[in-house]
């Protein structure tokens, strides 16, 4: 009986251990440029958001690309790129920091369209 209570008591821990699984916190944005934005102009840009979480530390992690879908759903969106934090405290760090803020007047001119979407992740 003993050992039956000592088997059960680590099944519970390792299904405790799994639904504690840490959830990480995604921020999705995607841009689409102005017409007439140069090659330069678009580097430029990607130049700033990747200085973003040298310069933030509430990013967690980082990665960019440019979209290669055959499906023609894009909407004119070229460019994603995928923020993650350990949590909304500092997700809400992130937005009013004067790294992203300046980022942002570094965009701005070249910008047709933003879009945003955040999302908790579980593994």
């Amino acid at each position: 009986m003993k050992k039956l209570a000592l088997i059960l008591i680590a099944i519970l821990g390792i299904m405790g251990a799994a639904s504690a699984q840490k959830k990480e916190l995604r921020h999705v944005v995607m841009f689409k440029f102005k017409e007439g934005s140069s090659a330069a102009d678009v580097k430029k840009v990607e130049d700033a958001f990747r200085e973003l979480p040298k310069k933030i530390k509430e990013i967690k992690g980082y990665e960019w690309g440019t979209n290669n879908s055959p499906e023609k759903l894009d909407n004119g969106f070229t460019h994603v790129f995928l923020l993650t934090f350990d949590s909304e405290e500092g997700r809400a760090a992130y937005l009013p920091h004067p790294d992203h803020k300046a980022f942002g007047k570094v965009l701005g001119p070249y910008l047709d369209k933003v879009m945003v979407l955040d999302y908790w992740a579980e593994k």
